[in-house]
């Protein structure tokens, strides 16, 4: 029995680390992103108890602090930010090209391309997509599946970010026996639009960065990079 057992159990580890190999970036950086919001909450729960002391309010615990409009305003702000990022490059880069860097189409390349470049309709392959085969709207829909999808997150994100933040903001106000602001109002305040914008700025210059860098910088090894002996001109070239 000993002996059975453990040979129906080997395919079942094979099949473990054949899946975490597959799938071991999104496993890496869904790890990371919970280890990073787990720590943000720690952190974040400390810092709002020494503000309630240091105003001589009665401080919470860990569990209430994370249902608080506070943490989902900071959490909801850096989630927005991110997914405008994606949103703006997946839809830029169809159009603008950037010479010599591996975050570019090839120069020739630039706009939707053709539908036998792209393999739908006619040019799909048995193993492509049912929608990429099929023409009408499915077809329309799923080509632009990914922008749609991205910009989605991001304006969802950012309505959070809006009514968590106006609730954040209001109790602050509250505190200092000040008048709490309605949501409309605090869609032009300067604390929403300096929680945006300080989020905005530098996720556009860390993309910017990445495209001009790449030009002349290599990582061996790295699908973001140019093989390390690829010209500084070659563009669209992934290592």
């Amino acid at each position: 029995m000993t002996e059975r057992s453990s040979r129906t159990s080997r395919p079942r580890r094979r099949g473990l680390r054949g899946f975490v190999r597959d799938n071991g970036l999104g496993l890496f950086f869904i790890v990371t992103f919970v280890l990073a919001l787990v720590g943000q909450a720690i952190a974040g729960h400390a810092d709002f108890n020494n503000q309630m002391a240091t105003a001589q309010l009665q401080q919470v615990s860990f569990g209430e602090y994370v249902t608080t409009s506070d943490f989902a305003v900071d959490v909801s702000e850096n989630w927005q930010s991110e997914y405008l990022q994606f949103f703006l490059y997946i839809g830029v880069t169809v159009w603008l090209l950037q010479r010599g860097s591996p975050e570019s189409k090839e120069l020739h390349k630039g706009g939707i391309e053709s539908d036998e470049a792209q393999m739908v309709g006619a040019y799909a392959k048995e193993s492509s997509p049912k929608w990429a085969r099929v023409g009408g709207w499915r077809q329309a829909v799923y080509s632009h599946s990914l922008l749609l999808v991205m910009g989605s997150i991001f304006l969802l994100s950012w309505l959070v970010q809006s009514i968590t933040g106006v609730a954040a903001y209001n109790e602050q106000r509250l505190r200092e026996l000040q008048a709490p602001l309605s949501w409309a109002d605090y869609l032009g305040a300067a604390d929403f639009w300096n929680r945006t914008l300080q989020n905005w700025q530098s996720e556009l210059l860390a993309v910017a960065s990445m495209a001009v860098l790449s030009v002349y910088l290599r990582q061996r090894g790295s699908p973001e990079s140019k093989p390390v002996g690829a010209a500084h001109g070659a563009t669209g070239v992934e290592g």
